[in-house]
Order: C-alpha cells, then sequence, then structure tokens
C-alpha cells in the first residue's frame, strides 16, 4: 500500500528526459548551465586539501551559521543565535520536509497556496496532516479573502513561497501587512515561509519575514546556497526559526540527515566573507531582459517576472492545448523543454500558462528564443 498513492515521477524530471531524448534546449528544469563563480571554485579547492573530510556537527559548521547570522543581520537587520535559532540543511526540499515532519501532526490543516512547489503537500501528508490547497489570484498573488476564510482551529500552519515559483512574483508591502495581521489573529498558526529565491529579485525587491518582528517567534524561514549560488547540485541550503521551534526541527533532522556535506559547508563559511549577495539581482536581470526581448516578436505573451529565474508566458493565442500537451509538443516539434504550470495546481488548473527558466548562458538564450519567435 502507497503512502502518497496520487504521487509519480515529478514534471521536472519528466520534461528534462523528454528534453534529453529529443535533444531540445532545456529550459525546464530551473538549473543554470554556466559556471559557478571562479573564487567559489578557488576556495573549494583549497579546501579539499584542508582537515575537513568528517562529520561536521549535527546542526551545521560554527563558522558557517555564524556567517550566516551575520547574513542576515545584513541584509533584514534581524539578530540571530547562531547555535539555536539557525539550521544547515542538505538542501530547502530536506529542510521543509524536516520542519514540517517536526510541528504537523496528524489532523492539523496546513495551507498551501497554488501553485505551489511540489514537496509541500507531500511532507503534509506523510506527517499526518491535511493539505488545504488555495489558489492564488489570476496574477499569481494572494488572495487574502479566501486565505482567511480557510482558516479554522484545526490549521496549523501556512505555507508561503515569495519570490514565488513557479510565477516569479513578488509579494507588496501590503501583502507582508495582511500576513502579519492573519497571524496576529490566529495565534495557533506557524509560517513556514519558503524565500529561496530571496536574493533574485528585480525592480521590485523581496521583502522577507525576517524584516516583520511581530511573526519571528511562530515562523520558520527557508533558503536555498543551490539557488542563490547557483551551486543547485551541492544540495545544501538552512533553515531559520525560534529556538522552541528549532529544537522540534533539530530532533528529526538528526535522524533524517544528521550532518550535511563538510566540504560544502567549509567552502561557504569562507565564500560568505568575501560574496556580495546584493549583485545576484543585477545579473539574473540581464538574463530576464535578454530573453524578454529576444522574445518581444513572438506569439507568446511574457507575464511580469519581478523575481526568480522563472518566466511564465501565456499561449493562448497560439494554440488551444492543454498545457501539459502543448510543453510536450514544443519540446518534441520545436526543440525547446518548457514546465506546465497546471501541474502546480491540485486541482490541475489550466490557465495556458507556461514557465521558461532564463538560468542559462546567452547562446542558450537566444537560441531557444529564436525557436520560439518562429512558433
Amino acid at each position: 500500500m502507497s503512502k502518497l498513492p496520487n504521487i509519480g515521477t515529478t514534471i521536472f524530471s519528466v520534461m528534462s528526459k523528454l528534453a534529453s531524448k529529443h535533444k531540445a534546449i532545456n529550459l525546464s528544469q530551473g538549473f543554470p548551465n554556466f559556471p559557478i563563480d571562479s573564487q567559489l571554485s578557488e576556495i573549494l579547492m583549497t579546501k579539499v586539501n584542508e582537515n575537513v573530510h568528517q562529520y561536521m556537527p549535527m546542526p551545521g559548521s560554527p563558522e558557517l551559521l555564524t556567517q550566516l547570522s551575520t547574513l542576515i543581520e545584513k541584509q533584514y537587520k534581524r539578530t540571530l543565535n547562531p547555535s539555536t535559532e539557525l539550521l544547515v540543511t542538505a538542501g530547502a526540499t530536506q529542510g521543509i520536509f524536516t520542519t514540517i515532519l517536526a510541528l504537523i501532526e496528524k489532523g492539523d490543516e496546513v495551507i498551501i497556496l497554488d501553485p505551489s512547489y511540489d514537496c509541500y503537500e507531500p511532507s503534509v501528508i506523510l506527517a499526518g496532516g491535511t493539505p488545504i490547497r488555495l489558489p492564488l489570484d489570476e496574477t499569481f498573488l494572494p488572495d487574502w479573502e479566501r486565505i482567511e476564510n480557510a482558516i479554522s482551529n484545526d490549521t496549523r500552519m501556512i505555507i508561503t513561497n515569495n519570490p514565488h515559483n513557479p510565477s516569479g512574483r513578488v509579494w507588496s508591502s501590503n501583502d507582508m501587512v495582511v500576513l502579519e495581521k492573519i497571524m496576529s489573529e490566529n495565534p495557533q498558526l506557524l509560517l513556514l515561509s519558503d524565500e529561496v529565491y530571496e536574493f533574485i529579485t528585480f525592480e521590485q525587491k523581496h521583502l522577507s519575514v525576517h524584516q516583520y518582528p511581530s511573526m519571528h517567534d511562530r515562523c520558520i524561514t527557508v533558503s536555498s546556497f543551490g539557488k542563490t549560488f547557483h551551486i543547485t547540485g551541492w544540495k545544501i541550503g538552512y533553515l531559520s526559526a525560534p529556538e522552541k521551534l528549532m529544537q522540534e526541527i533539530k530532533k528529526v533532522h538528526q535522524f533524517n540527515v544528521f550532518s550535511v556535506n563538510s566540504i560544502a559547508q567549509a567552502t561557504l563559511a569562507s565564500y560568505l566573507e568575501v560574496v556580495d549577495v546584493s549583485s545576484l539581482g543585477k545579473f539574473y536581470q540581464k538574463k530576464r531582459d535578454l530573453f524578454r526581448e529576444s522574445m518581444s516578436s513572438s506569439n507568446f505573451k511574457l507575464l511580469p517576472c519581478d523575481g526568480t529565474y522563472f518566466q511564465s508566458a501565456s499561449y493562448k493565442s497560439i494554440s488551444s492545448k492543454s498545457d501539459v500537451d502543448f510543453c510536450t509538443s514544443l519540446t518534441i516539434d520545436h526543440g525547446v523543454a518548457t514546465i506546465p504550470i497546471s501541474v502546480f495546481n491540485q486541482d490541475a488548473r489550466d490557465q495556458k500558462i507556461i514557465r521558461f527558466c532564463f538560468a542559462k548562458d546567452e547562446t542558450t538564450l537566444l537560441k531557444a528564443a529564436e525557436k520560439l519567435c518562429k512558433i
């Protein structure tokens, strides 16, 4: 008997396999195809020859935790205790799973905002909770009235994702104020804030839960080195949470991971001393702008992209096919692999919108746009 009877192979694996089979340009799965920072490479090579090959402490390297505390204080003016309020994880997905497993019990309801990252719901189900999936509005921003109406005495957690994958939208200050209000009016609520694209925003800057002290005592924030430094294969991220919640999260973490890759932790601890994360937005904005400009003569309607490295687009004027079928034919017949948005919705709601990943080198983006403009 399956604990997850409705879960199959993720759409990311499906589309990447299809892209490989048909030798298509892969703008589906969210991984960069360009080299990492040369400074990071140099530090990594140095660390390989140091004594950093054994288990790190369960919560993470003390040096890395200290650097993370410094980073959060510099970026968000929030002071965290490195030893009690931070945890290094084997990627953001593991951090999310571990948090939900630690804090959600049978009968607890968890609000998930669709379209949503595909690891949220399975984690809730495996913890014995009940996922309550609510659609974002037509512009992929929160429908606060719908969210407030869905909260009951059994609602234990709300999962937010800002900047948002797959749409690329970023929440406004008004959104954050309403979230603050909801948290204050519902003292039983925990907030799991997925902020893995926090440093990749453009004209509209990201507002982190770190900047709202009233929510700190019931909020768990998820971050990702993989997204921030385009090292997705390193599978390393981190959580921040108040000590009382972090204690419970660490109990689970020590038995499903124990400790995270030692060389990666040692390397990142040194890299954080020299890297400027504030430059990442400009780096990816150039790629976004190049892709959008190259697509200007296409029949796709490009939607707003405030952050992340994803560009969503409507194909309503091109085809009436379902988004899954359209993405399949786009890969096979036109040589560009993308992701359909409907798979991120519980009800598979199809708005004829697909997602492109522009975390690619210039040549790849221009070649892909050339093919797409011929459709």
